[in-house]
């Protein structure tokens, strides 16, 4: 069959489709990166019901996926309490309401302590996750966030060891100017 631009058609069996990707015929449609937000506000989430993990993981996966939140991983912790990363806490509460009430998954969401979120790299990783008050956790696409409990512990730290990457997040600046 034959369809054009705007017009819309159903797949069968398209699991492998995700939200946002782009059908072509050729040579393949690209688009740039849609920026992620720079959050301000973290909460662990873990399933209420351990026997709802696959369900958990896979509203997870999609809420990510969507944009709805961020999802941070801790590597050595996996799956079972990630921290979800958004602009404002009405975010949360889409998302605890969508696990619970399309994926079946039942959650319980705590507020972290942090307050800021920068972006590093693997060499600073290390020293970063030594001090009090920091944490890194990696991103579904792969980037590492430093989280900080204190704006006034990153400037410390910004100043005290400049050679530590630590990049604003896209948004911040313009965010942080106007608060």
């Amino acid at each position: 069959e034959e369809a054009f631009p705007g017009d819309v058609v159903g797949l069968v069996n398209a699991s492998d489709l995700r939200v946002g990707d782009s059908l072509y015929v050729g040579e393949p449609v690209e688009y740039p990166p849609i920026p992620a937000f720079a959050p301000e506000h973290f909460a662990t989430v873990r399933a209420k019901d351990v026997s709802k993990a696959k369900q958990f993981r896979s509203g997870i996966t999609q809420l990510d996926e969507e944009g709805v939140v961020q999802v941070l991983r801790d590597p050595e912790f996996g799956d079972q309490a990630p921290v979800l990363a958004a602009v404002g806490a009405l975010q949360f509460e889409v998302a605890t309401h969508r696990l619970e009430n399309e994926f079946n998954a039942p959650v319980e969401l705590t507020m972290t302590r942090y307050r800021v979120a920068r972006r590093t790299d693997e060499q600073s990783r290390p020293a970063l996750r030594a001090m009090q008050g920091v944490d890194v956790l990696e991103r579904s696409d792969g980037v590492l966030l430093a989280l900080f409990e204190s704006v006034y512990w990153l400037e410390r730290l910004e100043n005290e060891q400049p050679e530590l990457t630590l990049e604003r997040l896209v948004a911040e600046g313009e965010l942080r100017a106007e608060s």
